[in-house]
């Protein structure tokens, strides 16, 4: 369950071994920690389309190799199309954007402009190389993976789903013809290939007026300044609104002024690790729109801080005014490394499918509020809250530390916070802090409506942790449920300060690999 891989010269870890030796692939033809994230992502939207694709949005936060160091990050989430209409879903009945089957919650998708981005800044060898194993993946076929198979039946049934019509268990063969010419697109004609030909005209054909030529042609992905805290003695990074990934940063530099227990098996460790997640999220759904600013000020951290109750669990105040997705890593020999985030939302996103090319699309627009007036309201042009934080850790001086992320929702925060802590405070070794037993805040059952009602969020503690009778004491309302993805699906690369790489992949996710070099 522990286990923890070492190379010294590159790693690359993922979901699925396929994506994860595709990148190492890259890396040994002289290739980038770029390259080698672009080319394990691209093998996930073939194989794993339950959980990405390229009819998803993307994050990315990249390290320059460099001891000083330099961090970017990556936004490459897509915007509402120019036909969004609030007052129409409003109309209808509607108080929250459609989960399902609905056109409208899905923004023009940005992974592969993406792609495109992290390539023309770092990559070094042609996009077409490294495309090239996802394309014969999906042209050839592919082995079914286990967390594949039991939402196949379900996407086979809807209409552009042919692609799973035949899979009934891990291991059966699956071809995409369509993504493989989708991908092909990409290789022959950059992003106009891709938005502007058989996808991009499919897309506009199923949205019905949703979409413009205009929408597709407009680059989707932007170079934004990474956000930052102090956390046990590092720099922890994540992506700046639209995305989530101020809750992690909030968390950990809450934990950071707390008096912790010393082993992470002790009750209070759990508690106060909730609390503190409870303490930055509550107001999240007030709080996170596209032009949020200043949610991390030192003022508004200590007054978080405050509202963490060592001894009992805090009733919050009302706010002030699982979810399928996968993370991978990537470090090369240079230094470089790249923490890379790539999801659908939900399973296989909206169970939509663009008709041309086959590509399930994502759900991202579930994000939006449908409330007038909201900073976060659905409408033209807009970027949705995203769950999406990927984390990058540097030491004091800026070198590379760690590279880590997970999939998992609206908990994706509260999974980065405890596996961080583990590796940071209590020094267990990457393979370790990822298998251990986790918590997480629980919801309504979508993995995204955590925040809805803070206050009665069920404590979900997986199977295997020593928590749950302290945790009642303490005042927690909590559920023990299995071992498994509904806990995220973490990895991480942990730069030694010899520069020999520790990284580790999900046991989790049942065909992730760390794969070294």
């Amino acid at each position: 369950m522990h286990n923890t891989r070492y190379a010294p010269n590159g790693m690359v870890c993922s979901v699925d071994h396929l994506a994860s030796a595709a990148g190492v692939g890259a890396l040994d033809r002289g290739g980038s920690a770029a390259d080698a994230a672009i080319a394990a992502n691209a093998v996930l939207a073939v194989v794993a389309p339950h959980m990405c694709g390229l009819g998803g949005d993307l994050f990315a936060l990249v390290h320059d190799g460099t001891v000083t160091g330099t961090v970017t990050a990556l936004n490459a989430s897509g915007r509402a199309g120019s036909g969004a209409d609030p007052a129409k879903l409003r109309a209808e009945g509607h108080t929250r954007m459609p989960h399902l089957h609905d056109i409208r919650s899905v923004p023009v998708p940005g992974c592969v402009d993406g792609w495109l981005a992290l390539h023309a800044r770092h990559g070094r060898l042609p996009m077409a190389e490294l495309l090239r194993p996802a394309i014969a993946l999906a042209r050839d076929g592919f082995p079914a993976s286990p967390l594949l198979v039991p939402g196949a039946r379900t996407a086979a049934a809807r209409p552009g789903g042919g692609d799973f019509a035949h899979v009934r268990q891990a291991g059966d063969r699956i071809t995409r013809p369509g993504v493989a010419r989708a991908l092909q697109a990409v290789a022959d004609g950059g992003r106009d290939g891709f938005y502007l030909g058989e996808f991009g005209q499919g897309l506009i054909e199923l949205g019905a007026g949703e979409y413009t030529a205009a929408d597709l042609a407009a680059p989707g992905a932007d170079w934004v300044e990474p956000l930052r805290v102090r956390a046990f003695g590092h720099d922890v990074w994540s992506m700046p609104p639209n995305s989530q990934g101020y809750l992690l940063l909030m968390s950990l530099a809450v934990l950071d002024g707390l008096d912790l227990p010393g082993s992470p098996r002790h009750p209070a460790w759990a508690h106060l690790l909730a609390e503190a997640a409870r303490a930055a999220g509550h107001d999240r759904l007030d709080l996170l729109h596209e032009d949020a600013k200043d949610l991390l000020d030192p003022a508004e951290v200590a007054r978080r801080r405050a509202l963490v109750d060592p001894v009992r669990r805090s009733r919050l105040r009302a706010p002030s005014g699982d979810g399928d997705t996968t993370y991978l890593c990537a470090v090369d020999g240079d230094g470089m490394g790249v923490s890379l985030i790539q999801s659908n939302a939900s399973g296989f996103g909206g169970m939509l499918f663009e008709p041309r090319t086959g590509i399930n699309l994502h759900n991202r627009g579930i994000g939006f509020s449908l409330r007038p007036g909201h900073p976060a309201e659905y409408g033209p042009g807009r970027r949705p809250p995203h769950t999406l934080a990927p984390a990058l850790i540097t030491r004091p001086g800026g070198g590379l530390r760690t590279v880590v992320g997970t999939m998992g929702g609206d908990a994706q925060p509260q999974i980065l916070a405890q596996v961080i802590t583990r590796l940071l405070r209590h020094g267990e070794e990457p393979g370790q802090a990822l298998a251990a037993p986790r918590w997480r805040l629980g919801g309504g059952g979508t993995g995204f409506d955590t925040w809805d009602a803070p206050d009665d969020a069920v404590l979900d503690l997986e199977e295997g942790t020593t928590w749950a009778d302290g945790l009642t004491a303490l005042g927690h309302p909590v559920r023990t449920l299995p071992y498994g993805g509904s806990f995220g699906h973490a990895h991480l690369i942990d730069v030694r300060p010899d520069g020999m790489l520790a990284g580790a992949s999900d046991p989790r996710s049942l065909v992730g690999a760390a794969i070294g070099r």
